[in-house]
């Protein structure tokens, strides 16, 4: 009989494209096309022209985060070579992102409160049939994409997406959005694309062993990356998931913003951000070991990068009944579609959730609420909190969400009450809106104007007003990214005199003055509620 093997525990499934880490705007064609001219080619062009300036800025603990290059201003003909494949291989979404802001440059000129039909000819020629033409309530002119038809055209490449398969022994991990990942002797490049069922069967060999035959048939594994791949298994099989089956609710804190809510019947996990394990750390934490074999639903609240982690979802695609996200068809260039994002790369049964909309199953309910802030006042629909009812026992999760109108809240507590349990983010300073936005803008904004207009979170005054509004019994603040396994994505490292730790260490003790239990999350937690 052949031997069977597991997949160890800490081999990384870390998604590329173009050979940077994705993201879900490097899967939507229209933010890919600007990302990677606006952020890729622009790294690329700029690391080639000064590496030694690269490599002084990521020792810069001020600077981390940047679009700095992290290979201490050496490899430059690989470099070369990836700008030359770029180039090359993405041609159809540079000209894309040319067409884009050609298009801007047409509407700007030309589209001056008339009719706006004679303009459709002018039009940059890839984009026809792409875009609907409009001015908003103020008279501005703009325009949107039929997104669904771009995944079925050129300009959605496939091609581009990879898969890099290593072992990690530890949680140190440079920030990996402004470093393109380049050949290294540990790390196997595979060139699949992400719907690819072999990342399912793969990702199954943690807990189900299989043959290494099958499973390298399956990818189609050469000869020459036998040895290397075989280092991933082993044949000790995994810890035994001990299926929750008590009474109660119970709710495990996996670090960031990920939260997994278990009942006997069901299993609802938040943001999945999951640690590897299997190695030393100084850091308790849950891992994949400590998911359910099935899990019901996962809840999307936002599209940033450090909630919707490909790396994550898909190892535990396989897994997820349910993946509900919140609901967009706007067609705008900033807030591409997550439901067509998840189909497209292999997810099934994605549900869009509007705003106080429920899912009803057993004697739980889950109900979309609106999320304002932390989206720097760009127009984004896709963003959504979400209340979970099971019982009677209700847990509000609000994310990064900063509470710019207190009003709103108040409307949201006459429909669903008090709540028990209230879950926030505190990064109250955040990045301004080019760090993520940048790419996609039609103009540099202003040093002053980029600067107010931030990535940011509640602090403690605004916390308190949700505090006063839904009158929790318990509220609990994320960590922020401050766990070490979420450097690599997050790249923040706060002290003890940074602003959201002092801010959220307010609130913490605030609220344990008023009475009510408060903490903010590290690592690991677990705690039980009767519904």
């Amino acid at each position: 009989m052949t031997k069977q093997v597991y997949l160890k525990p800490n081999v990384v499934f870390e998604p590329l494209v173009d050979k940077w880490y994705a993201w879900s705007h490097l899967i939507s064609p229209a933010t890919a096309a600007m990302n990677i001219v606006g952020r890729h080619l622009t790294i690329i062009e700029s690391y080639l022209d000064a590496p030694s300036i690269h490599a002084e800025a990521v020792l810069n603990p001020k600077m981390r985060g940047g679009p700095f290059m992290d290979f201490g201003g050496a490899r430059l003909a690989e470099v070369a070579t990836l700008k030359k494949e770029s180039y090359e291989g993405q041609k159809n979404l540079i000209a894309f992102a040319k067409a884009v802001k050609d298009l801007d440059n047409l509407l700007l000129a030309e589209a001056k409160g008339y009719g706006l039909e004679e303009l459709y000819q002018k039009v940059p020629e890839i984009l026809k049939g792409y875009v609907e033409l409009y001015y908003d309530r103020n008279n501005n002119p703009g325009f949107r994409f039929f997104e669904s038809l771009l995944y079925e055209s050129e300009f959605y490449n496939k091609s581009a997406q990879s898969l890099a398969i290593w072992l990690t022994d530890n949680d140190e991990r440079p920030f990996c959005l402004s470093t393109p990942r380049l050949s290294e002797p540990n790390v196997l490049l595979l060139d699949i694309p992400f719907d690819h069922s072999c990342i399912d069967e793969l990702a199954k060999m943690k807990k189900v062993p299989q043959t290494l035959e099958y499973i390298k048939a399956l990818i189609g594994i050469t000869a020459s990356q036998e040895n290397l791949f075989e280092t991933f298994f082993t044949e000790m099989p995994p810890p035994v998931y001990e299926k929750y089956t008590g009474d109660k609710i119970r709710m495990r804190y996996f670090g960031h913003a990920c939260i997994l809510v278990e009942t006997k019947d069901i299993s609802i996990l938040v943001d999945p951000l999951i640690s590897y394990y299997g190695y030393n750390s100084d850091v308790q934490r849950f891992s994949d070991a400590d998911l359910p074999d099935t899990i019901d639903y996962v809840l999307i609240t936002h599209n940033h990068q450090d909630h919707i982690l490909l790396e994550t979802l898909l190892p535990l695609r396989h897994k997820i009944k349910n993946l509900i996200v919140p609901r967009t068809s706007s067609g705008k260039l900033e807030d591409p579609d997550l439901k067509l994002m998840f189909n497209h790369i292999g997810f099934q049964n994605v549900v869009a959730m509007d705003e106080m909309e429920t899912v009803h199953f057993n004697d739980a309910v889950i109900t979309g609420l609106p999320f304002i802030g932390e989206h720097s006042d760009m127009n984004i629909l896709t963003k959504s909190c979400y209340l979970v009812k099971i019982g009677d026992f209700k847990l509000v999760f609000l994310a990064d969400s900063r509470i710019v109108e207190p009003a709103l809240y108040k409307h949201i507590h006459k429909l669903i009450g008090d709540v028990d349990v209230l879950f926030i983010g505190m990064e109250c300073d955040g990045a301004p809106l080019t760090w993520l936005y940048g790419p996609l803008l039609t103009k540099k904004l202003p040093r002053d104007m980029d600067g107010s207009r931030r990535l940011a979170g509640s602090d403690c005054a605004k916390g308190m007003e949700l505090v006063d509004i839904f009158h929790p019994k318990e509220i609990y603040v994320y960590a922020m990214g401050q766990e070490p396994w979420l450097e690599f994505i997050s790249s923040i490292k706060y002290t003890d005199e940074s602003n959201p730790i002092v801010q959220s260490d307010r609130l913490v003790r605030l609220c344990r003055y008023l009475g009510m239990v408060a903490e903010r999350l590290y690592g690991e937690k677990e705690l039980l509620y009767e519904k």
